[in-house]
């Protein structure tokens, strides 16, 4: 069954605890200065910008930013569904191998020249060598070239259901376009100059990495005429200024919120929601619909999870609602889901999930025994500086003593477990068995663009799933231009990922609620950070 529960009164020793932490602490910022005005607009965001490429990293932070830099050929609406956006016109032919695009008059990069169709196949090439959407749409392309200024041309070898789905992919990586001179870096050499074409100009000279970026208003960008939805639509800004100011300490950041000396918080603390809520002048929201979704990776290439039967026993160690309870806290803002794709998506199954259904300790241990892995160590990082991660390796852990395995649980910042991941050594010389991570549902849409999902073995994400099966069903997916067979395909690779591969488990969704001044209108529904069409008034 699939379920998402939400709506749950918090509890009031999480309001003491919040109220005793914000109280406690000194506001941090400098009083706000009299020019400060509705112009401008300051944010704490999720964590500070220190990577400026878009195209080199799955930073949600860098992701966020090149919405604000960028602009798309086309943008997933509310929806989900994809619509033009720097495209004017795309034409297919009646075989669906050629598709043509024209771009909208009066693009023109910051720098002021115009934004051309080689800019857009440049751009494109080097997105595709770094995303999987990517990777597959490439791997189907006879030709990709420009045919004049403002058109290109896509012809494919074969039919490809998810085209335009991949040319307006909403998160990481997105494939946003720049210009050709920097889309000719090799895309493993990141870029560090941000000149987009988007609703926001970056200032580099005012950028501090890890800690400030800031953003103009970008007076010669021509939005498109559709109102907003999602990412797609109308890109109005309303302010002169952006400020994303980073803040670590969460009571911090909540009392500059109540202060006036901050307008948006993007992930306020789940318990300092109640006391947000309670005071004057601040709202508390859920902008992204469909959540966040926690997962455990294993590390496919060494023991003991390089057994299948081990990976199956970890299925059965999840209580989604354990997980959801340690890494949020507040069941308000967390739910169940029984599915490798987004509840409340259209690929949405529970189909093959019993064993993620019901925790069975015991049933675990013999699948341990049976694997002949029962007792060995379980190497898991723990990455401190991200509560929600550090949260989710601890139940993992805990869950692991209880069915007899041994637990090493390696301590480390982000940092060190982004660099630690990569080894695919033994647990005994220094490598790793188990991690925690978490992706907007976005990223796990469909079998595709899911990261985790891929089991091409030395081409996989860090953990390395090897299932040709697998990859052949998700390239049948790939390959089919009828949604409902598609669907049936979607379906059939979860029905074998929870029988057989186990690339990942999905241990619960929950919906990350923003904080912000009252006097903010405007605020778009997405589950990335929108700040076009948002306005501020001088009551703030």
């Amino acid at each position: 069954m699939i379920k998402t529960r939400r709506g749950s009164r918090p509890h009031r020793p999480a309001i003491l605890m919040a109220a005793c932490l914000l109280f406690s602490l000194p506001i941090l910022l400098p009083a706000a200065h009299a020019e400060d005005s509705d112009s401008v607009l300051r944010v704490v965001p999720q964590a500070g910008l220190r990577a400026l490429d878009p195209h080199a990293t799955t930073a949600y932070v860098t992701r966020n930013h090149g919405y604000m830099v960028y602009d798309t050929l086309f943008a997933l609406d509310a929806a989900l569904r994809p619509q033009p956006q720097m495209v004017e016109h795309v034409s297919v032919s009646d075989d669906g191998l050629t598709y043509d695009f024209t771009l909208r008059p009066g693009l023109a990069w910051h720098d002021g020249s115009p934004v051309t169709a080689e800019d857009c196949v440049a751009s494109l090439r080097r997105w595709a060598t770094r995303d999987a959407m990517g990777q597959r749409l490439m791997a189907l392309t006879a030709t990709l070239a420009a045919l004049d200024e403002m058109r290109f041309q896509l012809t494919l070898t074969e039919p490809y259901g998810l085209v335009l789905e991949s040319l307006g992919k909403l998160s990481a990586t997105a494939p946003f376009i720049m210009p050709k001179r920097l889309a000719a870096t090799p895309a493993d050499t990141p870029v560090t100059e941000a000149i987009g074409s988007g609703p926001f100009v970056f200032d580099p000279a005012e950028w501090r990495a890890g800690d400030r970026a800031v953003y103009r208003r970008n007076t010669a960008y021509r939005p498109r005429t559709e109102p907003p939805s999602g990412a797609a639509g109308g890109k109005i800004v309303h302010v002169d200024r952006v400020e994303w100011l980073r803040m670590p300490d969460a009571a911090t950041a909540a009392q500059a919120l109540i202060a006036g000396e901050v307008d948006y918080l993007e992930t306020p603390s789940p318990d300092l929601v109640p006391m947000l809520r309670a005071s004057p002048g601040i709202a508390v929201d859920v902008l992204d619909p469909m959540g966040a979704i926690g997962i455990l990776r294993p590390n496919h290439a060494a023991p003991p999870f390089d057994n299948q039967k081990a990976r199956q026993a970890l299925l059965w160690l999840v209580d989604q609602r354990e997980y959801m309870q340690a890494a949020v806290g507040n069941p308000e803002f967390f739910g169940s889901c029984l599915s490798f794709y987004p509840c409340g998506s259209h690929l949405a199954s529970d189909a093959g999930s019993a064993a993620l259904a019901a925790k069975d300790i015991e049933h675990a241990r013999a699948l341990f025994t049976e694997a002949g892995v029962l007792g060995q160590t379980v190497a898991i990082l723990q990455v401190t500086d991200v509560p929600s991660m550090s949260a989710l390796a601890l139940v993992a852990a805990q869950g692991l003593r209880e069915a007899g395995m041994k637990v090493d649980l390696q301590a480390m910042d982000f940092a060190g477990a982004a660099a630690r991941r990569a080894s695919r050594a033994p647990v005994e010389q220094g490598g790793w068995s188990l991690l925690t991570t978490w992706m907007q549902a976005p990223d796990a849409a469909n079998p595709i663009a899911s990261i985790p999902m891929a089991a091409g073995c030395e081409t996989a994400w860090f953990g390395w799933p090897c299932d040709a099966a697998l990859e052949t069903l998700r390239s049948d997916y790939a390959r089919e231009t009828d949604p409902a067979k598609r669907r049936d395909i979607a379906i059939a690779i979860q029905e074998r990922n929870f029988a057989s591969t186990v690339t990942h488990i999905p241990v619960g969704t929950w919906f990350n609620p923003v904080a912000y001044r009252d006097s903010l209108k405007g605020l778009i529904k997405a589950p990335v950070l929108i700040l076009w069409n948002v306005e501020k008034s001088a009551k703030g």
